[in-house]
């Protein structure tokens, strides 16, 4: 009985499944950012979760890449890896890795996901 009580954590830990974005609703979607606080983004960006665990998507300028951190519905993307062109959009792209950055709560809804922080900042994304 006591092995059995031993090995019972263990096992659960192999039952859990995806508890990243992928896992609740994510998966296999392209969200585009509609706007950053309530202010349309004025340029094109999305973001994807291809697989668990790992988040990726297209700035204005540069493709990115970066790891997801946390379970649902907590967000943190590990640090943003990105390719280094220059584009007229280089502003925008600054704001958008910056933002995501510090955003710390998730929600997917069908073709909606917001990406939040406890202070109220907000990235609105849709799938197109």
């Amino acid at each position: 009985m006591i092995r059995a009580a031993l090995l019972l954590p263990l096992f659960l830990g192999f039952c859990q499944g995806d508890e990243t974005l992928t896992g609740h609703g994510a998966a296999e979607k392209v969200f585009t950012l509609r706007s950053i606080n309530g202010e349309p983004f004025p340029a094109r960006a999305t973001i994807t979760f291809p697989e668990e665990g790992k988040i990726a998507g297209q700035g204005p300028c540069n493709s990115y890449s970066a790891i997801q951190e946390v379970p649902y519905p907590w967000f943190k993307a590990g640090p943003i890896l990105s390719t280094k062109r220059a584009c007229p959009d280089l502003d925008a792209e600054s704001l958008y890795f910056k933002t995501l950055s510090d955003m710390t709560l998730s929600e997917v809804s069908g073709i909606h996901l917001i990406l939040s922080t406890a202070e109220g900042e907000k990235m609105e994304f849709e799938v197109e």
